[in-house]
């Protein structure tokens, strides 16, 4: 399935190895580095849509006492809770999906780096400048051993973990069960990275903490809004009846 795709995303691929080699050749970075620097300018150009994102999260945060509330009252007719939901939805300017699409659109991105880095003209070329990784990477066209394994596979964890709880603790509404399987994600794609190029596993890594510093940045930028509970009507009790007036006797 990954090759057809490659096949579409070429001219994403040829761009990607463009700027890749121009980092490396031209302005001096190791592969490594430029892998790195690579990561940083293609969130640089996807930012415009993860700061929507990002907001689309800020407003359901507005909205989630209403929601909670809905889901409370209707938890025993799913297909009228799912009305009432996108009712709040559509009531306060609020697209639940927004916030998936930056995520989305690095799945692409994703692909051709893959296959850049397995690519026989991109090995030709690493190969030939005489030096194939940095800092404590071999090579970025080969799967990492030994301790170089270890190092990518707690730093890809770790990372990946950080920002789904970043993520998933800016939108409230967020299912526990769906955090914990969101959590557990990094374990499941560990044997993957660990037969992958080690530039994968760098690319994956630096896209990490560019959001984790992208959420921070947000954080001071666009606060998260003050979040009113909603009274229950049915549970208000009614104000007590003001005193009486003790009437005057007529002497």
């Amino acid at each position: 399935m990954i090759v057809p795709l490659a096949n579409v995303l070429q001219p994403l691929l040829d761009v990607l190895e463009a700027i890749i080699k121009f980092l490396h050749d031209d302005v001096g970075f190791g592969w490594v580095g430029a892998i790195i620097g690579l990561t940083f300018i293609v969130r640089l150009a996807v930012l415009p849509l993860s700061v929507k994102g990002i907001k689309s999260m800020r407003r359901m945060q507005v909205v989630a006492p209403q929601l909670k509330q809905v889901q409370s009252k209707y938890k025993d007719d799913r297909e009228r809770l799912q009305r009432e939901m996108m009712k709040v939805y559509q009531d306060n300017g609020v697209n639940p999906l927004a916030s998936c699409f930056p995520f989305l659109l690095q799945f692409p991105f994703f692909i051709a780096i893959y296959s850049l880095l397995r690519g026989e003209s991109f090995k030709d070329d690493v190969t030939a400048s005489g030096s194939a990784g940095g800092f404590f990477i071999h090579s970025v066209i080969e799967a990492p051993t030994g301790a170089e394994l270890i190092v990518l596979i707690v730093l890809f964890v770790a990372t990946t973990a950080a920002t789904v709880l970043f993520t998933t603790a800016m939108t409230p509404t967020t299912n526990p069960a769906q955090r914990y399987i969101m959590l557990a994600l990094p374990l499941i794609i560990v044997p993957f990275i660990a037969n992958a190029p080690a530039g994968l596993a760098v690319y994956w890594i630096a896209t990490n903490v560019w959001s984790l510093g992208q959420q921070l940045v947000v954080q001071r930028m666009i606060p998260a809004p003050h979040q009113v509970a909603l009274a229950e009507p049915q549970n208000a009790k009614p104000p007590p009846p003001p005193p009486r007036k003790k009437k005057r006797r007529r002497r």
